[in-house]
């Protein structure tokens, strides 16, 4: 689009003296600075996906430069000072976006090569803008050997840009495959691991039923029971989370947040966590000091509760307790779920929330877990614009925090 735009605005200033100064200059140069302008929210939108206030700041810098462009030459500016104003305005839009790739760690090499096409662009607009300020001419373009060179340079790194952002769209494209491939391939590990664990346990159970039923007294029945129905809860969890995250990742699972009371969405998942709470005697506190209203999806953020629930009981001991608090700060609910349990070892605690490293800690009463579930409390928490971390030590139990933004939900 600003390709195309920035077309549509050369021809009309090469159309200069045919058609009226105010379509040749003011129209002219104003859709050159908007062709800028989408041009920098493409840049940006390959580093930083939903960078909405980036993304208004660059339309602001916009509408400012064409504002003191076209009050500029209201006002009677010559020739050459709408060149430089012009130029200003150009470098002023680059230079942010620029900055912005220059100081990104994640460089690839056609991400560098796009920076350095944008980073000599605007020191070529900078030195013009110089020369033209300190030496005016009556001309948008003179024949001189710095404007000629300045012009050739221009077109070259135009076109090189082009190039290079077509580039870096596959480099980006390339790495997402790769990212699905990885994430399919430990899903399916997840699946094949995990899953064969508490099933292999249901089947030997049921086989000890099966063969030796009449040999056991009615404790011994209730006790192996009780166990096969564990590993069955087991089995039905981790299946719910595969199907959940299968979901997310093929595009299936559809986003549908309605006006709700957060603090109603926290005690009815309470409610539904109470009977694994009460096996082990353990305390559930909610603590909240407003009632906070925001446009979630119920189910996901039923999910997030249910699965940061579920691991504070899993991990915490018997007789112990687990606080829930909501409260509102910056324009944001913040959640936390504290546990006195056994705590996040620093050697895992980074990796909870990654698919591709293999997390596993045994619960206090050996319960066994895929991670799978703070996986999908990671996805349903970048889907609503919010963040999620761990604050623990071992032993000392542990604080899993995630908000959510009120302005852009």
């Amino acid at each position: 689009m600003g390709k195309l735009i920035l077309t549509v605005a050369w021809i009309f200033a090469l159309l200069r003296n045919i058609i009226s100064d105010f379509t040749s200059i003011n129209i002219a140069n104003s859709m050159i600075l908007v062709a800028c302008c989408l041009e920098t929210i493409a840049m940006l939108a390959l580093i930083k996906t939903k960078a909405k206030r980036q993304f208004n700041l660059q339309i602001a810098i916009t509408i400012i430069t064409i504002l003191a462009f076209n009050i500029g030459t209201f006002l009677g500016a010559d020739m050459n000072s709408r060149v430089v104003i012009a130029g200003i305005a150009v470098f002023a839009i680059y230079l942010i976006p620029t900055i912005l790739y220059l100081t990104e760690k994640d460089k690839g090499f056609f991400k560098t090569f796009y920076v350095l096409c944008y980073g000599g662009f605007e020191v070529l607009i900078l030195i013009r803008t110089i020369y033209r300020y300190l030496y005016p001419e009556d001309k948008v373009i003179s024949y001189g050997t710095l404007d000629s060179l300045y012009s050739i340079c221009l077109f070259l790194l135009s076109l090189i840009g082009i190039v290079g952002f077509l580039l870096l769209v596959k480099e980006k494209q390339d790495q997402k495959i790769q990212k699905l491939l990885d994430d399919k391939n430990q899903f399916f590990s997840i699946i094949s691991h995990d899953l064969r664990g508490p099933l292999g346990s249901s089947v030997s159970l049921s086989e000890l039923f099966l063969e030796n039923i009449e040999d056991y007294s009615r404790e011994e029945i209730r006790e192996i029971s009780e166990m096969q129905h564990e590993s069955n809860k087991n089995i039905y969890k981790l299946l719910e989370n595969l199907l959940e995250w299968s979901r997310v990742q093929t595009g299936m699972i559809t986003f549908s947040p309605k006006r709700l009371t957060l603090n109603t969405l926290i005690k009815e998942n309470l409610e539904l966590s109470k009977n694994a709470a009460l096996n082990k005697n353990i305390k559930l506190i909610f603590e909240s000091t407003d009632q906070i209203d925001a446009e979630v999806d119920k189910n996901m953020i039923g999910t997030i509760l249910r699965n940061l629930l579920s691991n504070a009981i899993k991990f915490t001991e018997k007789n112990g307790e687990i606080k829930i608090k909501l409260l509102k700060a910056n324009q944001q609910a913040k959640f936390s779920i504290t546990d006195n349990g056994i705590g996040v070892p620093d050697s895992i605690k980074e990796n909870l929330f990654r698919i591709n490293e293999k997390v596993t800690q045994k619960g206090t009463e050996n319960e066994t877990g895929s991670g799978l579930g703070l996986l999908l409390c990671s996805e349903f928490i970048k889907i609503h614009n919010g963040k999620i971390w761990v604050e623990s030590e071992a032993g000392e139990g542990s604080t899993f925090k995630f908000t959510l933004p009120l302005e852009n939900i």
